[in-house]
């Protein structure tokens, strides 16, 4: 499973990320009125569609002075404070919209130990040209209500590095500072609370390729802050204790395995710093790593390293991580646990210390896991595994046994040191590639994600009891579609180990791996298309390769040398000799008529050059085809895509569905992610897209949600969002 899991995010310029899976938007054109027909917005209510977490969590900080009050941030999917009073994750920045779509990664997080109800986020999930700049949220009553500062530099919550921290401090000596670490642009400093930031002076020069300040941790009234970017010989760690002169720290530990100061956290018991190191930021490409302390009275340094790394595995390989998540035990002087990171052939391990680091106790070795909750962290398998990815990491100040660690799919947590759990309601994460609402059957839903591949929803309000889809798993999913006259068939492809694709009769409740697969398949798996009746498969497979073709249930498969490269096949919902397909380098769109044996050009100058598009068909019609183009609108064909004629009742438009139809009317119901006026937002159209009403609010944006949304067939005026982070949410009349 370790390509699977390592296939999480997405791949940047210059870094050493693993595979680029995760959707990264394109930036939407200029906002501009076309005196649209849309109504006033109708009330939703609007829920997250339960997975359990699947994404990376990336910082869990407890508030020092407040019990039950923790905040956890992600690396695509915005930030939470935990209610203990339901046991739940409530979201905090599901308010920003589509053209903040960078701001929903985290980068770092704070608190005033001093005022409870204040807190902080550093907002920006690239810091590529590509991306906006990043900005700082601050709140004075807990992320009820945010106020904004836009920065004049980029942030990097999905890049390397992205489980360091936290890169942003409430200065010990003066509630009103604030600090902030970039990684391009030095270190920033704020003396009105985060309202405006200004570069400070600091000892080592920001790169434009680098990691700049990876951590700041407050040590009595002393500032300590990290630097990633060293060669393992010049300093790392550096500190003022005036707020003015940073200087480096005497006597810091070198070398490859304490190169990137990790996290940071602060005994004041027995004024000890521990510092977790590695020799890359993470959370991928660490190989080396090591633990040490520095008594800050004195200013010596001890390697308190749990187990070095470099070890021979239980295969005979070579045991090889680095450190990550470190929190002490404010009770319980001497006390602290630290994490593995990378760790992938002995499995990752929090380590725990009673006795200042001079002796550990795995906490993997007695580990109990009960992940009944969130039945997919089996991965496929009978047993869960410890974890992957262990950069967050956190104590409760009020309970010495609460320890909780974030991983690339979870937030796990214990009150004994013992039984495990899942602590994750309410967080959801993932990146949602494909969604499905069949017109019948258990499930109302079917959704293909990023990591976790595809999930049968028997229930909206708890994790699917079959957890991911096996047989074989994927890591993420590429393809996911059902035949409309036969909806029990299902068939999915994407990323796996095991094979690349697999079919269903029993509407995705269970599968079974094609009993072949063409050769490119395993490199570069694509979308996947079943006709009306199940009898027909098309697969794509990017721009480089034709289209396949099976008449078995994926036993064979045979080349369509006509089939446009690259594009996504469309099934006839009532033809079973007609698929569709957009080639978006000529911008024609393809059909065919004898099953996709060969594809012929229909209509043709249909915006050529972009690949950010949607074709889908109108359910119980043959022929009723309508394309999404971004910001060059929404067109539609009656005739199979002979022609098409422009709809003038939006401007813009990015993904399209349907949903049952309204009492007393003919047509489904349209649901859209798209601009009507001079807002993206999400609409529903009861009249074949002569008018629109808005369904979701300003607090309900989610970023990016471009990739899919399709209504429920069966509940009118219920409709499904694909987000790239949030998971699918789901929305319905209030």
């Amino acid at each position: 499973m370790r390509a699977s899991r390592l296939s999480r995010r997405t791949v940047l310029a210059g870094t050493a990320a693993a595979a680029a899976l995760t959707t990264v938007p394109f930036l939407p054109g200029p906002a501009h009125a076309a005196g649209a027909a849309v109504s006033a917005g109708q009330a939703y209510r609007w829920r997250n569609v339960v997975q359990g977490g699947t994404g990376f969590i990336t910082g869990v900080l407890f508030h020092p002075t407040v019990r039950g009050l923790a905040y956890a941030r992600t690396d695509i999917g915005g930030a939470y404070r935990w209610d203990d009073r339901t046991g739940r994750w409530v979201p905090l920045t599901d308010h920003l919209g589509w053209d903040d779509w960078n701001l929903l990664g985290v980068e770092a997080m704070a608190v005033d130990p001093a005022h409870p109800n204040r807190v902080y986020l550093a907002l920006g999930t690239y810091a590529q040209s590509w991306a906006g700049n990043g900005a700082v949220l601050r709140s004075e009553d807990r992320g009820a209500t945010w106020k904004r500062t836009d920065l004049t530099v980029k942030l990097g919550a999905n890049e390397d590095g992205r489980g360091c921290g936290e890169r942003l401090l409430v200065d010990p000596r003066d509630s009103d500072t604030l600090w902030l670490g970039t990684r391009h642009d030095g270190l920033l400093k704020s003396t009105d609370r985060g309202a405006t930031w200004k570069a400070v002076s600091f000892p080592a020069a920001p790169s434009a390729t680098g990691q700049g300040v990876t951590l700041l941790v407050a040590a009595g009234r002393t500032v300590y802050a990290g630097w990633g970017d060293s060669d393992g010989t010049t300093a790392n760690l550096y500190r003022t204790a005036d707020g003015t002169t940073w200087q480096a720290v005497p006597g810091q530990p070198a070398g490859s395995a304490a190169k990137v100061p990790i996290r940071a956290a602060y005994d004041r018991h027995t004024r000890e710093l521990y510092v977790t190191y590695a020799n890359a930021p993470g959370p991928n490409g660490q190989s080396d790593g090591s633990v040490h302390k520095l008594r800050t009275s004195s200013g010596k340094w001890t390697e308190v390293t749990p187990v070095k790394p470099g070890g021979t595995t239980s295969d005979g390989g070579t045991d090889s991580f680095g450190y990550g998540g470190v929190a002490v035990d404010a009770r319980r002087p001497g006390t602290l646990v630290v994490s593995t990171n990378n760790r992938w052939a002995e499995i990752d391990t929090v380590f725990r210390s009673t006795n200042g680091g001079r002796t550990w106790t795995s906490l993997k070795d007695t580990a109990v896991f009960d992940v009944s909750e969130t039945p997919f962290l089996k991965w496929g398998g009978d047993q869960p595994k410890f974890g992957w990815w262990i950069q967050a990491l956190a104590l409760d100040p009020y309970d010495s046994k609460h320890v909780v660690y974030g991983t690339g799919a979870t937030l796990y947590g214990t009150r004994d040191l013992r039984h495990w759990a899942p602590q994750i309601r309410g967080l959801e994460e993932a990146s949602i590639r494909q969604l499905v609402s069949p017109p019948t059957g258990e499930a109302h839903l079917l959704s293909g994600s990023g990591d976790i591949g595809v999930m049968y929803h028997e229930r909206l309000t708890a994790s699917p009891s079959r957890g991911m889809a096996s047989n074989p798993v994927f890591g993420t999913s590429t393809g996911l579609s059902l035949a409309a006259a036969k909806p029990s068939y299902v068939v999915r492809a994407g990323w796996g180990d095991n094979g690349n694709g697999a079919w269903s009769n029993d509407g995705g409740r269970t599968w079974a791996p094609f009993k072949a697969q063409p050769s490119m398949a395993k490199s570069a798996p694509g979308p996947i298309a079943t006709n009306a009746d199940g009898s027909v498969l098309l697969w794509s497979f990017g721009t480089s390769n034709p289209g396949f073709r099976s008449a078995d249930n994926g036993t064979t498969w045979s080349e369509v040398s006509s089939f446009p490269k690259g594009a996504a096949p469309v099934a006839d919902p009532v033809d079973d000799k007609r698929f569709y397909a957009f080639d978006t380098t000529t911008g024609t769109l393809f059909a065919s008529t004898d099953g996709g044996l060969t594809f012929t050009a229909r209509a043709g100058g249909l915006n050529s050059g972009d690949t950010e598009f949607q074709l889908v068909a109108a359910p119980g019609r043959s022929g009723d085809l309508w394309l999404s183009l971004k910001w060059n609108g929404l067109y539609r064909s009656t005739d199979g895509g002979a022609t098409f004629a422009k709809v003038d009742s939006c401007w813009a438009s990015y993904t399209l569905g349907f949903g049952k139809a309204a009492a007393g009317a003919s047509y489904p119901a349209l649901y859209m992610v798209g601009a009507t006026e001079t807002i993206t937002a999400v609409y529903r159209s009861d009249d074949e897209a002569k008018t629109w009403v808005r369904v979701n609010d300003d607090q309900h944006q989610w970023g990016w949600i471009g990739a899919a949304i399709t209504g429920d067939p069966r509940v009118y005026g219920r409709v499904y969002i694909a987000t790239n982070g949030r998971g699918v949410q789901y929305g319905e009349p209030a």
